[in-house]
């Protein structure tokens, strides 16, 4: 990759730390999803920074935002817009929705109904919407990242498996540390610091970067050691479903944008295990519901090929 470009993506990550404090690693993981071209998930308590890390990622792209708050009484043309018949030309116009953005949030996801989230899948998996029969192309690039508060919070509807599968990754952001949240508490309000964010990449750069990382390389034991993973979730009698052919390329997908992000044009084991949790917890549930261990600890028994 060229240094000048890899350059301007850590600057990315520096300008984007500098906002949401002391979660580094989170914010990496959530430039990986966008360089791989999937979307996010970001479950976790309110007041977090959720929404803060959508609305910094869209400011330092440059790319235009759209934030869709999700609430009970939704509809799907909230979403993807709808048909408005004008009488003066005896025509029907298209109003588009908000889903015709780069960068949409999708706030609080699971508090619409199942038929509102639905609105999503075509959007995220196809890239394009049909309304009416005909069919609209989304822009490029397009990225959803969604929120959603955990589902014993009274008024959530549970996320169904089909949409959960259309994200890439799904991370949590926690708590901050005593320092960072130290620095949080005595420093001027972030929402003023994220005004003052200058793009620090242009969208061309961006969409060089996604087509950089398909040409990451990876070797014949490293797809071993994917199928093995693979195998591990259907074979073993821990999960009640195993992953999917598409969870394999999703984790495939993110771990060469997370080599890309080490300035690597090559994937090795620990990119894999760096982005295992992300892309599997989401998509496995332990038959046993033992709380204890998640699932992606017990697919890090697997041994490397």
């Amino acid at each position: 990759m060229d240094k000048q470009l890899h350059a301007k993506l850590i600057k990315t990550i520096e300008s984007a730390n500098d906002i949401i404090l002391g979660k580094d690693h989170a914010i990496r993981l959530a430039m990986t999803c966008l360089l791989a071209r999937g979307h996010l998930l970001i479950e976790d308590l309110p007041g977090v920074g959720k929404t803060t890390l959508a609305h910094v990622i869209a400011q330092l792209l440059g790319l235009e935002f759209h934030r869709i708050q999700f609430t009970s009484d939704m509809l799907p043309a909230d979403i993807l817009g709808i048909s408005i018949y004008a009488q003066g030309s005896g025509q029907f116009t298209f109003h588009p929705g908000p889903i015709f953005a780069n960068v949409i949030l999708a706030d609080e996801i699971n508090r619409a109904t199942p038929k509102a989230q639905s609105a999503l899948l075509e959007a995220m998996e196809e890239r394009q919407i049909t309304i009416e029969g005909e069919t609209r192309p989304l822009a490029d690039p397009f990225f959803v990242i969604a929120t959603q508060n955990p589902i014993e919070h009274i008024g959530t509807y549970p996320l169904p498996e089909s949409q959960l599968d259309r994200f890439l990754m799904s991370i949590s952001l926690g708590y901050p540390d005593a320092n960072a949240e130290r620095v949080l508490l005595t420093s001027s309000d972030r929402r003023t610091e994220l005004q003052k964010l200058k793009a620090t990449i242009d969208q061309a750069s961006l969409l060089l970067l996604q087509q950089q990382v398909l040409q990451v390389s990876t070797s014949a034991a490293l797809i071993d050691y994917v199928q093995a993973l693979l195998q591990f979730s259907r074979q073993s009698g821990h999960f009640v479903c195993g992953l999917s052919p598409r969870a394999g390329l999703a984790l495939l997908h993110a771990s060469k944008a997370w080599a890309l992000i080490q300035h690597r044009d090559f994937v090795i084991p620990e990119d894999v295990q760096a982005v295992l949790a992300t892309v599997t917890n989401h998509r496995l549930v332990n038959i046993d519901q033992d709380a204890l261990q998640s699932p992606s600890d017990k697919l890090l028994t697997v041994a490397i090929p």
